[in-house]
């Protein structure tokens, strides 16, 4: 029986770092994995270790693709913009990402996972009107969930305000732009704002933004998913620190 901040995550990816990061209660795997280096590791950790049949383990995955190993883990909980400036300034050229509107779970949780890909400092949502930490966020980051902290806000505007208050420029990514996104110098403090696919960033944020770009697109589709799109823009901004 599991909490309400605990959820079962799965796969051999998801389940090592969900361990690594300190955040797994208890695995669930096969009888045949005992000898596997990830559950001898987990078991001598102190971390609790059950044998169940394939039956169990599809039970508690909801039928995903577990690969055998199913572990309890704790749900990470929302912090607060103070704590993402203070972990800023303890690198040179932070980088924090906004999320307008971003109400697919599946979506932010890939976006997470391409947010510890890049060095992502943290990220900003809005209490209401957005995909929060749950169970598919978290499995379909990877772990990463674990490993980005994530704030939650009541006003996007009020969060800008105390950004640029703290020296962070604002670049908001938005299909109106004129400017393209590779025509930003990224190399200082930068809040990044991604929308929404189906409503992009509101008016009144991206009123308070520095600078709108877009990224160009050749094809006969004029849009990418936000999550990946997000991908984009975080390669960018980190090859541009290299």
């Amino acid at each position: 029986m599991k909490n309400m901040d605990e959820f079962y995550a799965y796969g051999r990816n998801t389940v090592r770092e969900f361990f690594r990061s300190g955040n797994i209660l208890r695995l669930y795997t096969r009888s045949r994995f005992a000898s596997d280096a990830l559950v001898v590791e987990i078991q001598r950790s102190g971390v609790p270790v059950s044998f169940v049949d394939d039956k169990e383990l599809d039970h508690l995955a909801e039928r995903g693709k577990h690969q055998g190993l199913v572990c309890l883990a704790k749900m990470p909980q929302l912090t607060d913009i103070k704590t993402l400036v203070s972990a800023g300034k303890q690198v040179q050229n932070p980088l924090i990402l906004i999320l307008d509107g971003i109400e697919d779970p599946a979506n932010f949780g890939a976006i997470l996972r391409s947010c510890d890909a890049f060095g992502v400092t943290g990220v900003i949502i809005k209490k209401t009107g957005n995909a929060t930490l749950n169970a598919t966020v978290a499995k379909v980051s990877t772990g990463a969930v674990a490993y980005v902290p994530v704030a939650g806000v009541s006003n996007l505007s009020q969060a800008i305000s105390e950004l640029k208050d703290a020296g962070y420029w604002v670049v908001a990514s938005d299909g109106s732009a004129t400017m393209s996104y590779e025509e930003v110098d990224y190399k200082c403090p930068i809040a990044l704002i991604v929308g929404s696919e189906g409503f992009g960033i509101s008016k009144l944020v991206l009123q308070r933004s520095d600078f709108v770009v877009k990224i160009p697109m050749v094809g006969h589709v004029n849009s990418l998913n936000a999550s990946v799109a997000t991908g984009v823009l975080l390669s960018l901004i980190a090859v541009q620190r290299r």
